[in-house]
């Protein structure tokens, strides 16, 4: 039963980890089934570690690295990933209920023969964490006049990599990154209603919307 659980819950995290970055939580389980022995993925699932793919990805990756971290642009490579994140996270959740891990020995218990489920799990997960990302970076590139683009990507970047990690070698942590992940939503959703509320008062007032940057 507690395999199961850990199961469920490396799933959860490489699909939060999607959410941010779609190719580091998928770059973790290949390079991790090709050079260690952290995670056996099945035969099915073998051509995420195929070299053509890691090299496919990493390009990805490069690519959305210096994207995200320009203003403007990182609005832009966020819309474009509304559909690429969520099915990456969709693919982490289907490749992680059926490997083996240094948690798991007999996955496949916790979802039985309904594979579609991890699978459409894993989109909804990624497609929350992604909306919340997305919803984000506006206020942050507002609030900071785009200089917190390039902090707040690299603090994604190292979430993403951290939560893939922990999910494939230590799960139960993942309940920890959940909770910090709500704790982020409430922030940034009372960010949001504090700009709408001030640009209601500029507007009621006929100043401009920022006279000074939110806090």
């Amino acid at each position: 039963m507690l395999g199961g659980v850990f199961e469920a819950l490396t799933g959860m995290g490489l699909s939060a980890s999607a959410g941010v970055n779609a190719y580091i939580p998928l770059l973790a389980i290949g390079l991790l089934d090709r050079y260690t022995g952290l995670i056996h993925l099945p035969p099915s699932w073998h051509w995420l570690a195929n070299g053509w793919v890691l090299l496919i990805l990493v390009v990805l990756e490069l690519i959305e690295q210096i994207a995200d971290k320009i203003p403007a642009v990182d609005s832009v490579n966020d819309l474009l990933h509304t559909v690429i994140r969520p099915t990456a996270g969709g693919l982490c959740f289907g490749a992680a209920s059926e490997s083996k891990t240094v948690t798991v020995s007999d996955p496949g218990t916790f979802f039985g023969s309904h594979q579609w489920v991890p699978v459409a799990a894993g989109v909804l997960i990624a497609l929350c964490v992604h909306g919340t990302k997305a919803a984000a970076r506006p206020v942050i590139n507002v609030s900071t006049l785009g200089v917190g683009a390039p902090v707040a990507s690299v603090i994604e970047d190292v979430f993403s990599v951290v939560t893939s990690l922990v999910a494939i070698v230590v799960p139960f942590l993942v309940i920890v990154v959940l909770a910090l992940f709500i704790w982020f939503v409430v922030v940034v959703v009372r960010r949001r209603r504090r700009r709408r509320a001030q640009k209601r008062a500029a507007r009621a007032a006929g100043q401009p919307a920022y006279l000074h940057p939110p806090r």
